[in-house]
């Protein structure tokens, strides 16, 4: 099956609705480009940067996690049988996703999803134990709502994410349990919600913690099906934070420290965020000082990149200030249910966003680092400690930014799906060199795809940058074939991965599925049936889709991934 995707996002599909709402989503985004300055409108369209949701700018903020345990409606429920009150329950989350799926333009997420709930179900005196079967139809409901809905902009799915793994009461330990055991049984092509599984040790990292076998659990689903992914709550970056105040948002945003207070990511966001195209800066040095020695080149890199930060920053504060000068009604769900740790409608949208993050990103590390040195970073140890220190380089400007201008800006792994593909193709039409010829860039720091390195080193290599990257980061492990039932291998890579420093962990392997008998593995026809009408389920970003659907520069590094 040819690419059918010719929007800008895989978990798009086609509809009368979403069509008229692309049509006017690219005006949008050419009249606020308009009406930037025209220095920050060029950065954008020469691909130096890329802003991302730029038919949002000023307008709303991007992705949220729950305050849920202050939102929910209790009054609501007066009156309501058990039953009634499961199903109701399980109604308004799907009802919440839906709401405030049109009101940001990223995605939404439960910090712990089988505490919280716990103790929601709890106050409204139910007994799980008397209503099993309904707890399990409810969920099973909620995750097809999540996995088959396309009605955001009456194109795209939602991106929901459901952290759970701390929840140690028989109540939220059944949650867990439900959740993991029906996306586990719920067919080869549900690849949605995202399920964040918590590891910390003392709750269920080591045999003998009282979650350890939800853990177990959690990786004989992640062996079947590459979900859930990990948040690894003892690694270096996170090990000083809560456990159950972080949060995976999206494909990866990581929310935690906070100027004003908040720790952590229960009722707070990301505000916005925009991508420095690494790479290019790295051509125009080469080209520019092509006698220069390695060291003088990254200087000149540094210099470079500073100019363009600069003026990314310059266009993240204006984009903040707007957003909060927004129309406060824009916000309807925001209002009536209080999601945020500071309540809008007492305080206003600026003293509630000003808790978000500000998010400077970054792609295409490794071709940067190649291009100056002549060496993949992770082939060369030289090369690999200018790689690790120019992103630390970034992240001491980026905090510099914080302390100047008192908001929380952060440095974000940015995922790329879609500029993975468009800097290369403006990139192309200026420079001729041989690492645009496989038509994509590299994920934020990642090595290369195609690296064929050990799991277990890949994860070594990457880990040490996840300390740097504050505004979200993942690591993944290309696996040749999906592991089932070996939970204990993948646990292994967690515990490597933990000692690494990774943050935020997932395990990727190819899923294919026939279309005409139901068949899955890897395979290009089915081998039961032959047919070729197959789908093909990967990992575009930190979140599953259908490959058919891919970006087009995702679709060239799909293909080029090989097994590590």
């Amino acid at each position: 099956m040819k690419n059918q995707n010719k929007n800008d996002n895989a978990a798009n599909r086609k509809s009368y609705v979403g069509k008229v709402f692309n049509l006017g989503e690219k005006q949008e985004k050419e009249f606020i480009l308009n009406s930037l300055k025209p220095e920050w409108a060029k950065l954008h369209r020469e691909g130096y940067i890329h802003i991302h949701d730029l038919d949002a700018y000023g307008l709303t903020y991007n992705c949220l996690t729950f305050d849920i345990l202050n939102a929910f409606p209790y009054k609501n429920f007066e009156g309501l049988s058990s039953e009634e009150k499961i199903v109701g329950t399980f109604d308004f989350i799907k009802e919440l996703l839906a709401k405030i799926g049109n009101e940001q333009s990223g995605g939404m997420s439960f910090a712990n999803f089988d505490k919280d709930f716990a103790v929601i179900f709890t106050k409204l005196g139910i007994n799980y134990k008397d209503f099993e079967s309904l707890f399990r139809a409810s969920t099973r409901s909620l995750i097809l709502w999540c996995n088959n809905m396309h009605t955001r902009m009456g194109q795209t799915s939602y991106y929901v994410t459901f952290n759970i793994g701390l929840g140690t009461d028989d109540f939220a330990r059944f949650l867990s349990f439900t959740l993991l055991d029906c996306f586990y049984n719920s067919g080869d092509l549900v690849y949605k919600p995202n399920i964040v599984f918590k590891v910390h040790k003392g709750i269920n990292r080591f045999k003998g913690d009282p979650n350890f076998d939800l853990l177990n659990k959690a990786l004989l689903t992640t062996a079947k099906k590459m979900i859930p992914t990990y948040l690894l709550c003892d690694c270096e970056a996170d090990r000083n934070c809560e456990p159950e105040k972080l949060s995976i948002m999206g494909c990866r945003t990581r929310v935690v420290d906070d100027l004003f207070g908040v720790q952590g990511a229960v009722g707070r966001s990301n505000i916005d965020n925009i991508s420095v195209n690494l790479p290019r800066l790295a051509l125009e040095v080469d080209a520019e000082n092509s006698n220069a020695s390695v060291s003088g080149k990254i200087e000149e890199l540094k210099k470079k990149w500073i100019h363009i930060a600069s003026l990314t920053k310059d266009i993240l504060l204006d984009r903040f200030e707007k957003t909060c000068e927004s129309d406060i009604n824009l916000f309807p769900t925001n209002k009536e249910y209080k999601l945020w740790c500071e309540d809008i409608n007492k305080v206003g949208l600026r003293e509630a966003f000003k808790h978000g993050t500000l998010s400077i990103g970054f792609i295409g590390l490794t071709e940067t680092i190649e291009i100056i040195t002549g060496h993949k970073y992770w082939q060369d140890d030289d090369s690999y400690k200018i790689a690790l220190e120019f992103v630390k380089f970034m992240r001491c400007y980026v905090n510099s930014l914080r302390d100047e201008y008192k908001l929380n800006f952060s440095l974000l792994a940015t995922s790329g799906e879609l500029i993975s593909g468009r800097f290369v193709e403006i990139d192309k039409q200026i420079f001729n060199n041989p690492l645009l010829n496989k038509d994509y860039y590299t994920n934020s720091f990642h090595v290369d795809v195609d690296s064929k390195l050990p799991a277990y080193k890949k994860l070594q290599f990457e880990g040490p940058f996840h300390l740097f990257t504050n505004g979200g980061c993942i690591s993944y492990v290309e696996l040749t074939e999906a592991p089932f039932g070996n939970a204990e291998g993948l646990d292994e890579l967690v515990e490597t991965a933990v000692e690494a420093g990774v943050h935020y962990l997932g395990f990727n392997f190819p899923k294919d599925i026939c279309n005409e008998c139901g068949a899955s593995g890897t395979f290009d026809s089915c081998p039961v049936c032959g047919s070729k009408n197959i789908t093909r389920i990967r990992r575009v970003s930190g979140y599953l889709e259908i490959q058919d659907f891919f970006t087009k520069g995702k679709m060239h590094e799909s293909k080029n991934r090989k097994a590590n």
